[in-house]
């Protein structure tokens, strides 16, 4: 297994690691879904393919990019949560993404909260934002279970500058008043 560089987290029932190359088959049935939609699929494998070395590429260059979440107990690679912040952004991003197989078990809320405790404690954001497309209530309601509220539109970076979304978020101080 190839992985790239990073930290790795632990919670209950996860790991969140940087991309490995053992991930990419998942990855791939994950962007073929129609389920992917709201993250830029559904595409073949060959787009997918890019994404994937894009966001291996982020964690080599930037040291940061959204981990891999792998069930701790089968090794099954389940989706991809974590900081994100493309050159033009709308904000420092936590995003996500699960497979389908992975949807409505709890690994959304377990992940983003630790991926968002790593933004603020390890990486100091001030802020952390949400970007949804308005019909994605499925994220919509991730968000909110997290204490993020909607913000308002905003734009992407070329080439997604139509993809219609919302800016949902919180601060730093939001965060940890919640958690305590």
């Amino acid at each position: 297994m190839t992985t790239a560089p990073g930290p790795t987290l632990h919670t209950d029932r996860l790991i969140l690691r940087p991309t490995a190359s053992e991930d990419f088959p998942r990855w791939a049935e994950f962007m073929a879904h129609p389920t992917s939609r709201f993250v830029g699929g559904p595409q073949p494998a060959e787009a997918a393919w890019r994404g994937f070395m894009g966001m291996a590429g982020a964690w080599a260059l930037s040291g940061v990019a959204m981990f891999s979440v792998i069930d701790r107990q089968s090794g099954l690679w389940l989706g991809r949560i974590g900081p994100w912040t493309p050159l033009g952004w709308p904000g420092t991003e936590v995003g996500w993404g699960l497979h389908p197989d992975a949807q409505g078990k709890g690994y959304g809320i377990e992940a983003a909260t630790a991926a968002i405790d790593y933004a603020f404690d390890v990486l100091g954001w001030t802020e952390v934002i949400h970007c949804i497309d308005p019909d994605n209530t499925g994220s919509q309601n991730l968000a909110r279970a997290l204490g993020s509220t909607n913000l308002g539109p905003a734009v992407l970076p070329p080439p997604f500058e139509t993809f219609p979304v919302d800016r949902w978020g919180q601060s730093r101080e939001q965060w940890r008043a919640q958690r305590s």
